[in-house]
């Protein structure tokens, strides 16, 4: 069991949410080892995600190493001085780089042939038919610091420490009404989730004339519903106006947000606003693997499962009636 350490690496290179759920491993580290310096490897575009958390001390943008020739991103990483490094996301080429730089303790699931080699820590666990959450499952990764216990989604959501939000500019906090609830919907998800569509979004935004309602998304994904916006006085297009940091800031600042299964959800999730999830119950996409980690959420689920490829099954009404429940 490893005792004893200084500096420690989390390593995920991949999407919002998945960075968003594997926050609550720097917390639980960190009640370990107080002293201990957390680090976190991750892609440039999530690099204001893992800001947020106050438990994590540096943040590494793989994009910098990957600039360097082999020898020396080699050389730069045993300079850091790295005890531990955790592959909570598998990728090959990141493996064989800490291996290389000898660092003491490599940390990595025992589902990859090449942590055989790479990985001196290999933890046996699978993803692909548990039942547990996707919080949850990163967390099976610290059983060799002795940490075995399963913790409740609730504790986790506080292990994130999600509580270094940036500063909201005033363009933006000007939009956000103090007579009635705002609310942001997110109607896209690049692909990594099943989707509710846009014509259900905006049917409901119709409906929610007493609610200030504020559409998000990338420029590219506006372009699948900005022209089909109404033109009403509470609705409002924010689709592609800000950048992450801006976004981040804006849904803390928020009421509520509603989306299919995809980053700002869980940045929602995390800042403890109402958060209302739009999921299918077909595995490996149901609610219990991806639900938001928070204190305020809502999780609305189709009755029938659609076909794949296909829409989020969830009537326009259903979904107004439980909004309304829930944003009193």
């Amino acid at each position: 069991m490893i005792k004893k350490v200084n500096r420690i690496v989390i390593s995920r290179t991949d999407s919002i949410g998945d960075v968003a759920l594997t926050l609550p491993m720097a917390g639980i580290l960190k009640t370990k080892f107080p002293d201990a310096t957390i680090i976190f490897l991750g892609n440039t575009y999530t690099e204001p995600i893992i800001n947020c958390s106050s438990e994590i001390e540096e943040v590494w943008c793989w994009a910098d190493l990957q600039k360097m020739e082999e020898q020396a991103q080699i050389k730069w990483l045993k300079n850091q001085n790295i005890d531990v490094f955790i592959h909570v996301f598998p990728r090959r080429e990141i493996a064989r780089l800490a291996q290389k730089a000898k660092i003491k303790y490599r940390i990595g699931t025992a589902h990859r042939l090449f942590h055989l080699l790479t990985c001196n820590y290999r933890v046996n666990f699978s993803r692909k038919n548990s039942m547990l959450h996707e919080s949850q499952l990163n967390i099976k990764l610290l059983a060799p610091f002795g940490i075995t216990k399963l913790y409740p989604l609730k504790t986790l959501s506080k292990q994130a420490q999600f509580n270094r939000i940036p500063t909201l500019p005033q363009k933006f906090k000007s939009l956000l009404s103090t007579e009635k609830k705002n609310l942001i919907f997110h109607p896209k998800s690049k692909g990594s989730a099943l989707e509710w569509g846009v014509d259900n979004f905006i049917a409901l935004s119709k409906k929610l004339s007493k609610y200030e309602l504020f559409f998000t998304g990338t420029e590219e994904e506006a372009a699948s519903f900005r022209e089909k916006l109404p033109d009403m006085a509470h609705i409002h297009d924010l689709s592609g106006k800000m950048s992450l940091e801006e976004l981040i800031a804006f849904i803390h600042a928020a009421d509520g947000l509603m989306a299919a299964s995809t980053g700002p959800l869980h940045i929602a999730g995390l800042s403890n606003i109402k958060t209302i999830g739009l999921f299918t119950p077909r595995k490996p996409l149901h609610f219990g693997r991806w639900q938001p980690l928070g204190d305020h959420v809502l999780i609305l689920e189709e009755k029938t499962i659609s076909e794949r490829n296909e829409l989020l099954n969830i009537e326009v009404d259903f979904v107004q009636k439980a909004i309304e429940r829930f944003l009193i």
